[in-house]
């Protein structure tokens, strides 16, 4: 059985706040934490920081935090509550999460209020419990992970935010955009344990959220602690398609049944090695973790990681003030936090 890190009351937390993210400036967000500080009797160091500047903040508030015993407290979208649980995961450093995204997949998963003021108060009465966390080569994701059509949605996505603002009706119509002239192809090699095939896909999506693949419908019925929680993941690939065929898939997303379309495949695994097919001068591809893009270096090895990262949340005989408020509008819409 895994020992838990011990949270010492009076150490001072360490919150990392995206200062992008969300709709709130940050004097509301500085006013929320510390009335709920104040009301608790406990101490925290605000960190505000742009973007560029996160990872190296949250690698320093994590080690800040595990030298005095206390937790690193990610404030922000999926984007940067993958940045902290980089650093917290790295070190073996209790996390917090004030959700501030579009989605809030990883958050609502694990019972956190979507509520600033709630989700602040929660942690403070919470004692760390170890989650699942995956990973791509060496990158750890909590939510999704994905090459192909996924990263180009999302990069479109961030572009369609910039120009009509931050709302899941502009992720939806954004993915919606972007799926519905989806043409480029993936020629994938694909390893899983002894067994190697060749596929070719629009798109090849790794979940390691249940919440998320139970609502695109793809998440195997057969047990509560399957896939997502008990050591596996989900990879979904879709077939190349024609754009009538395509609308027919998104109803199917929207209504929850993905799974059932024949153009979609889905399985699980624990550890999955995957080699593209790249143009020639091409060392790298584009992947998508946990809403943030990046290129690396193929093959791409996905799996669970043995370590796994001590969240702050409720007990499951104590669940909180959950923001599970509903299906999104739609799978297109369900294209990860808002990556803040």
């Amino acid at each position: 059985m895994l020992n838990c890190p011990e949270i010492d009351p009076a150490a001072s937390l360490q919150f990392v706040i995206n200062a992008a993210a969300g709709s709130n400036d940050a004097s509301t967000k500085r006013e929320v934490i510390e009335t709920a500080l104040r009301a608790a009797g406990r101490r925290g160091d605000l960190l505000f920081s742009p973007a560029a500047e996160l990872a190296g903040v949250a690698q320093r508030a994590a080690a800040q935090a595990k030298a005095t015993g206390t937790a690193v407290v990610a404030v922000g979208g999926d984007g940067t509550i993958n940045t902290v649980a980089q650093a917290a995961h790295a070190i073996g450093c209790p996390m917090g999460v004030v959700p501030q995204g579009t989605f809030n997949y990883f958050a609502r998963t694990h019972g956190i209020a979507a509520d600033p003021a709630q989700a602040v108060e929660l942690l403070l009465n919470c004692a760390p419990h170890p989650v699942q966390v995956a990973a791509v080569n060496e990158r750890v994701f909590l939510v999704n992970a994905s090459l192909g059509l996924y990263p180009e949605l999302l990069e479109e996505r961030e572009a369609y935010k910039a120009r009509f603002g931050r709302s899941r009706w502009v992720a939806f119509w954004a993915a919606s955009a972007t799926l519905l002239r989806a043409q480029r192809k993936l020629r994938l090699t694909i390893e899983q344990g002894a067994q190697v095939r060749e596929v070719r896909t629009l798109t090849l999506f790794v979940g390691n959220n249940r919440l998320q693949l139970e609502q695109l419908g793809v998440r195997a019925p057969a047990s509560p602690l399957q896939a997502a929680d008990a050591g596996f993941l989900t990879a979904v690939m879709l077939k190349p398609i024609g754009t009538l065929a395509m609308l027919r898939l998104m109803l199917r997303g929207a209504m929850g049944t993905l799974g059932d379309a024949q153009s979609v495949e889905h399985f699980e695994f624990e550890r999955l090695r995957v080699k593209p097919t790249l143009a020639a001068g091409r060392r790298g591809v584009k992947v998508a973790f946990d809403g943030e893009v990046a290129r690396m270096r193929a093959p791409l090895h996905f799996r669970v990681l043995a370590q796994p990262l001590f969240l702050l949340k409720p007990r499951p005989e104590e669940p909180a003030a959950v923001a599970a408020s509903g299906k999104s509008p739609g799978p297109a819409a369900d294209t990860q936090g808002s990556g803040g």
